[in-house]
């Protein structure tokens, strides 16, 4: 039975379906995280990580700093705040913008890592730590799952409403953090796990209710480039004219070729991606719906909410205020 509010009623939608697609699948992927180092860190400092084809996470354990990731915009992160970047896009980790930087791999030849694999580096300003590693995903279309990720993804405890598993487990960490006793790196390995699929998850629901966790790929290189160039470039002013000269097709050809493999338009996907995405950000991020509206391709607050309630049924602030109900339940 309807409660008689659309908002409450549109969760309660939301959540009725038997069949989850994200905890099915999430149940059957095991995350597997390296840690680098645990870096301890005094204003003023930065370093430079190369891209590689490797996902990347940071966790903040202490202070604040910047990720400048290579063609995007920055982002602020403070304590609590873990970032992931799925694609392993070249990126600067830094104090503040304009502090000089350094190539980790020569950061770590100057300053090398102790035997609790620990970095220091810096001035004499405030102190940031850092959690810095890589993971991989076993199990069921792993790759299918990091695809429909953006190429930053920023976990806010706060704004996830994960307080009640994430304080416990962040004070694990920072006990460890202050302690130098054998066996660290692997306990920093396995509650970065949990980080990490919390995020996954949490991320993801936005994404299924968008009917993008799509884990069969298309078989088709094209279209998945198509797939990818929106995913990956959602904020980009696309046409079917643009991302048809992108993969060397015609429009007509693109167009038929794309329903065939996905059922439905290339500018359809292209606005469902970007709705997804925005979902996933209000869920995960502490952005405003400017920002978030910016990184997903809407020109102003009202195009984003247009579309958003379009499809979902509800504003993106109302969303934002039901988020924890709706993965509570969905993920259970």
């Amino acid at each position: 039975m309807l409660s008689g509010s659309p908002e409450r009623d549109r969760v309660e939608l939301l959540n009725s379906n038997a069949s989850d697609p994200v905890a099915e699948t999430l149940s059957a992927v095991r995350v597997r995280s390296s840690v680098y180092c645990l870096s301890e860190l005094r204003a003023p400092w930065g370093f430079r990580v190369e891209g590689a084809n490797i996902a990347k996470f940071h966790l903040v354990i202490e202070g604040a700093c910047w990720l400048v990731a290579d063609g995007l915009d920055p982002v602020r992160l403070s304590e609590g705040d873990l970032v992931i970047l799925a694609g392993g896009h070249g990126h600067v980790m830094v104090d503040e913008p304009g502090s000089a930087v350094l190539g980790l791999d020569r950061l770590i030849e100057d300053h090398p890592l102790d035997a609790s694999a620990r970095l220091r580096y810096g001035g004499t300003g405030d102190r940031t730590r850092l959690l810095c590693g890589g993971f991989a995903l076993d199990g069921q279309m792993p790759a299918a799952l990091l695809a429909c990720l953006p190429p930053i993804l920023q976990l806010d405890s706060i704004r996830a409403g994960a307080s009640t598993w994430i304080d416990p487990v962040f004070a694990l960490v920072r006990d460890e953090a202050e302690q130098a006793t054998p066996g660290a790196q692997a306990i920093f390995a396995k509650l970065a796990d949990v980080f990490l699929t919390q995020a996954l998850r949490t991320y993801l629901i936005g994404a299924e209710q968008a009917g993008l966790l799509q884990l069969e790929p298309s078989h088709d290189a094209r279209i998945e480039r198509v797939e990818e160039l929106i995913r990956q470039q959602s904020a980009r002013q696309w046409t079917l004219q643009s991302l048809a000269q992108e993969v060397g097709m015609s429009r007509s050809l693109l167009a038929a070729r794309f329903r065939a493999a996905t059922g439905e338009s290339p500018i359809r996907h292209l606005a469902k991606g970007r709705l997804g995405q925005a979902a996933g950000y209000l869920t995960t991020a502490n952005l405003s719906v400017e920002a978030i509206a910016r990184r997903t391709g809407y020109a102003n607050v009202a195009s984003l909410s247009k579309a958003f309630k379009r499809e979902y049924g509800i504003s993106p602030g109302a969303y934002r205020r039901c988020k924890g109900d709706v993965a509570a339940l969905r993920v259970r």
